[in-house]
C-alpha cells in the first residue's frame, strides 16, 4: 500500500506557495457524503491556511463521481478560477461499475487539464473498501483533501 507508512497531510509548509488573491473552485460529489465532506473540509482549511481568502473558495456539489467532470467544466467556464479541485469517492463493488466510473472520471479530468489554462486537481478516492476511504479522509493516513489543496497551490504557481 503506497500510503501505509506516510501521512498524506504531512507536507512541508515552507515549500507551499501562497494562495493570496487566488480563486479556487471545489467540486464535490455527494455520493459517499461523509468521505467527500471530510476531503472538502481538509482542502478548504489548507487553502485558507495558505492565504486563499474564504470568499475566494467557491463550491459546487454534484450527485456522483461521473458528474464531477461536468461540474468542473462548468466552474472553469462560469467563474474562470485559478484552479479547480474535484473531490469524490468510488468504492469497489461486486460489478465492473467501479472500473467504468474510475476510468470516466480520470479521462475527464485529464481532458480538462488539457483544455483549460487553470489546473483541475484530481482528489477522487478509488478504494476497495469503505475503511480505506475513511483512513484517507481524516483517519490514520491523514486527509487526501489536504494533499489536493497543496497540489492546487503548487500548480497555480506554475
Amino acid at each position: 500500500m503506497a500510503t501505509a507508512n506516510q501521512h498524506l497531510d504531512s507536507t512541508n509548509n515552507q515549500n507551499v506557495p501562497s494562495g493570496e488573491g487566488k480563486l479556487v473552485a471545489i467540486v464535490r460529489a455527494e455520493w459517499n457524503h461523509e468521505i467527500t465532506s471530510n476531503l472538502a473540509e481538509g482542502a478548504k482549511n489548507t487553502l485558507i491556511e495558505h492565504g486563499v481568502n474564504p470568499e475566494g473558495i467557491i463550491e459546487l456539489d454534484v450527485p456522483g463521481a461521473v458528474e464531477l467532470t461536468f461540474g468542473a467544466k462548468s466552474m472553469h467556464e462560469q467563474h474562470e478560477p485559478d484552479a479547480v479541485i474535484v473531490i469524490g469517492c468510488v468504492i469497489q463493488g461486486e460489478t465492473k461499475h467501479f472500473d467504468y466510473v474510475c476510468q470516466s472520471v480520470t479521462y475527464g479530468i485529464t481532458e480538462l487539464n488539457l483544455s483549460y489554462d487553470a489546473p483541475t486537481i484530481f482528489c477522487v478516492l478509488t478504494d476497495n473498501i469503505l475503511e480505506q476511504s475513511m483512513a484517507r479522509s481524516g483517519g490514520k493516513h491523514g486527509n487526501k483533501g489536504v494533499e489536493a489543496a497543496v497540489a492546487a497551490l503548487k500548480m497555480m504557481a506554475i
